[in-house]
């Protein structure tokens, strides 16, 4: 296998501009979740043109092929690639800039299905050099719950045929372009959307001892609901309750009648996470009620705590570091952050790495989900061949 190494290298290198332009069509022309139509068509198309057979409209706007090796049905191993973008309007002077006004690229989902067009492109190219089946997987949706990933799921996609282990490949700003970095076992949070509406009584602001305020009484539980995670969480478990929106449609002399708020819980613990929610519930009813008026409580389940299998973490870690050298791979610390990926590690042993995008001497150091959001696409010579090497070598494992 490791004769394979330096002609993926090289394949990487060669087809690094094609990479590129395939990023900068894809930026150029983002869509929403779930309506990633034209994104999708570009896929598939792309895959056409290297001669693979791809199957459109899972989950009405995913995309899945199968690049076959020699003995295809020995051992299957899955690489995914999310399409879609965020509703950001864009601030980058750049030539490639997008043309969909108040859409953007701005997670890095152009980046990975750019990569792993070119890891396709590479995989086609060596596939009598394997055995074995790689699954290709792009997925809508990461964005917007309930996660493209769900749906795909629920549409078979991790069967015929089934893949033994799954990599996943995501952009990491703060760490430099040339790098990339793994974490074994709990890696990212799950994620809650938490809407509580606070109902009062409104009235004229001059007369409080006529109403109940839904404001003073929103203010006492947004403090009083942080003791879920300062007072009732274990202190092993990451844990955050945060609340970023608020919506009291009253005036300088108005008090409204209710309240909106909206905020999320993430926390690294299934069983902790639905006390939590409970915990949630019986504050809010509590807090409000305590203070005469009353609260509806919705907490939308997300997506599970994204979960790397050890085993294949630590096999592609040391695939990488053969790939890159020791000095360019680390280790990634924990991140409350979510990832509907998480979906496909409670269903196959996957790996979720991050590749390096960053680059402060050129100013490119902006976090995803921000209007400024670039990388040094230095790392797409990297992205395709990485992800081509760990697969490959996936598919020669016993385990």
């Amino acid at each position: 296998m490791n004769s394979l190494l330096p002609q993926i290298k090289s394949l990487s290198q060669e087809l690094a501009e094609q990479v590129v332009s395939y990023r900068h069509h894809l930026h150029q022309h983002p869509e929403l979740s779930f309506q990633e139509y034209q994104t999708a068509r570009f896929v598939a198309e792309t895959l056409t043109s290297f001669g693979l057979s791809p199957q459109t409209g899972v989950a009405d706007t995913g995309v899945v092929a199968l690049i076959e090796g020699k003995n295809p049905s020995s051992r299957t191993v899955a690489l995914r690639a999310d399409m879609d973008a965020l509703p950001i309007r864009e601030a980058n002077d750049v030539p490639y800039k997008s043309k969909n006004e108040g859409v953007m690229h701005a997670c890095g989902h152009d980046v990975h299905t750019s990569s792993l067009l070119g890891a396709a492109n590479i995989l086609q190219q060596l596939r009598q050099e394997f055995e074995g089946t790689i699954k290709l997987v792009f997925q809508p949706g990461e964005e917007r719950f309930p996660g493209g990933a769900s749906l795909m799921i629920k549409e078979g996609v991790l069967q015929n045929p089934a893949p033994h282990t799954m990599l996943g490949q995501h952009v990491l700003p703060h760490l430099p372009a040339g790098k990339v970095g793994f974490r074994e076992g709990m890696y990212m949070a799950s994620a809650d959307e938490i809407y509580l509406t606070i109902k009062g009584k409104g009235g004229h602001a001059a007369m409080p001892e006529k109403n109940i305020d839904p404001v003073m009484i929103t203010a006492q539980l947004l403090v009083t609901l942080q003791q879920v995670v300062s007072r009732t969480a274990n202190p092993k478990i990451p844990s955050v309750l945060s609340f970023g929106k608020v919506i009291a449609q009253g005036a300088t002399n108005v008090i409204p009648n209710e309240v909106q708020v909206e905020g999320t819980f993430r926390t690294l613990n299934e069983e902790w996470r639905y006390q939590a929610h409970q915990k949630i519930r019986d504050i809010a009813h509590g807090v409000c009620t305590s203070l005469g008026g009353s609260c509806e409580v919705d907490i939308k389940v997300g997506y599970p705590f994204l979960q790397n299998n050890p085993e294949l973490t630590r096999r592609s870690k040391s695939l990488a570091i053969d790939y890159l050298g020791e000095e360019n791979v680390v280790n990634l610390d924990l991140w409350m952050a979510a990832e509907d990926f998480a979906y496909y590690t409670h269903h196959v042993d996957a790996c979720f790495y991050r590749l390096g995008t960053g680059n402060k001497a050129r100013g490119i150091t902006s976090s995803v989900h921000t209007p400024t959001f670039n990388i040094d696409e230095h790392a797409l010579e990297i992205g395709p061949g990485l992800m081509a090497w760990l697969a490959i070598a996936e598919l020669n494992t016993s385990n």
